[in-house]
């Protein structure tokens, strides 16, 4: 019998567990751990609440999570409660799939001033993370300004754009929504340090926000290259700047049928943010591309004042400790998946925050196939692992509180049952009532 361990219950994760049943079939047994009571990770409490197409996903995670051989553990923090090494004792393979939790720093002067967030915790505030339920943005005054030129980017101007009604059906909670509700938000600055060619945001998330009904999308029409410079692009970023140019060519009396306003300001690098305690506004250095599309300041400046600031310009994973750590490219260090022996490492965890949510999927399976390959070739130790049983009696020694999936149906039935009219949930955000909710 196989014994493998994986930490974290994202797409990367259950996608590893899925692998794993391919490759071992009823001859292994597989423990997922999370930090939290209730699992998903990214799913839950990084896509969009108004992506629910998207969240659907979760479905087949839980096919794998019902299976006879797989267990979700939650409510266990890693290198707290156990450590990796105690795992590996236990275990015979150990699998990072954490992804990427933390803002990347945005590396500016001022980033520390109150009402300046990372998009993973603006995100988590209005998704319901408990690490961030608590955040409370002022969105009293009237321009917030999201630094970054991905969807995440356009996921934070689009939710903060957004009336009660178009939130229908979607499972925003409930704090954020009353926040937004009442927002006196009217301008709303996407900074990009490149320009439109250059941008990370796809067709979808673009597109929507031409659909918004009380904000409308503004692009100068001088940031746009000639339209014949598209034909060299990629077919998606084709029809992404597409879109772009659609914006561009809004007319101005349509605009003023709308009292918000996102503005994409191409060319424009973030210096400072400035604020004596609060942030007051942002300056901005001019940019210019050379040859090879490479952004340098031209040493233009100018200031937006704003009340807002976002910086959505990319995650890092948690380093844990006793495990190697790569600090620059904020993942752990591994090669092609492979940290230590029996230590592995999948999705964001290895590769960084890049790709999409399908990325995962081979990402498990090619991780499971290196697994395999060390434990045929012997390159693993081979005692006998305990596995689930050897850590179930270290959970009772230790008493922790696990959270089982059979816990999460029923903290998901209750989430169900409190839900607004016209959403598929209520969200606890705190651990105490995930963990009340379970029941006995």
């Amino acid at each position: 019998m196989r014994h493998i361990a994986i930490i974290g219950s994202g797409p990367a994760g259950y996608y590893t567990a899925e692998a794993a049943q391919k490759q071992w079939g009823d001859g292994v047994r597989v423990d997922i751990f999370d930090l939290l009571p209730v699992p998903y990770g990214l799913i839950r409490t990084g896509v969009a609440p108004d992506h629910q197409s998207i969240k659907g996903v979760a479905k087949r995670y839980e096919g794998t999570a019902l299976s006879e051989n797989v267990r979700f553990v939650g409510n266990v923090t890693i290198g707290e409660d156990v450590s990796i090494a105690e795992l590996q004792g236990l275990y015979d393979a150990v699998v990072l799939a954490t992804g990427a939790p933390n803002d990347k720093p945005a590396g500016i002067p001022g980033e520390g001033l109150e009402n300046v967030f990372g998009s993973a915790a603006f995100v988590g505030w209005y998704n319901g993370h408990p690490q961030f339920a608590k955040l409370s943005p002022d969105l009293s005054g009237r321009h917030a300004v999201v630094i970054g030129n991905g969807n995440v980017a356009l996921d934070v101007a689009r939710i903060l754009s957004k009336t009660a009604d178009e939130f229908h059906g979607s499972d925003i909670v409930a704090h954020a929504l009353h926040a937004l509700q009442k927002s006196h938000i009217e301008q709303i600055t996407i900074l990009g340090r490149r320009g439109p060619h250059q941008i990370a945001m796809t067709p979808k998330e673009l597109g929507e926000l031409g659909h918004l009904t009380r904000a409308c999308p503004r692009v100068d029409p001088a940031d746009l290259p000639a339209e014949e410079e598209d034909l060299f692009l990629e077919p998606g970023q084709r029809k992404s700047v597409t879109h772009l140019r659609s914006f561009a060519a809004i007319p101005e009396e349509f605009r003023c049928d709308k009292p918000v306003e996102i503005e994409f300001d191409f060319f424009a690098s973030p210096r400072a943010i400035l604020g004596d305690g609060t942030v007051s506004g942002i300056e901005i250095e001019r940019t210019a591309l050379d040859s090879e599309g490479r952004a340098s300041g031209t040493g233009e400046t100018y200031t937006i004042p704003c009340s807002l600031v976002v910086t959505a310009i990319g995650y890092k994973t948690s380093p844990i400790p006793g495990v190697p750590f790569e600090e620059g490219a904020g993942r752990f260090a591994n090669d092609e998946g492979r940290i230590l022996p029996g230590l592995y490492c999948v999705g964001w965890a290895r590769r960084g925050p890049s790709g999409t949510i399908g990325t995962n999927r081979p990402d498990g399976f090619g991780v499971v196939e290196k697994i395999a390959e060390d434990l045929d070739s012997g390159a693993l130790y081979h005692e006998v692992k305990q596995g689930r049983r050897g850590f179930d009696a270290l959970a009772a020694e230790r008493k922790l509180e696990v959270v089982t999936f059979r816990d999460w149906k029923k903290i998901e039935a209750e989430e169900e049952a409190r839900a607004r009219t016209g959403a598929p949930r209520e969200k606890f955000v705190a651990v105490e009532d995930m963990i009340k909710a379970r029941g006995e």
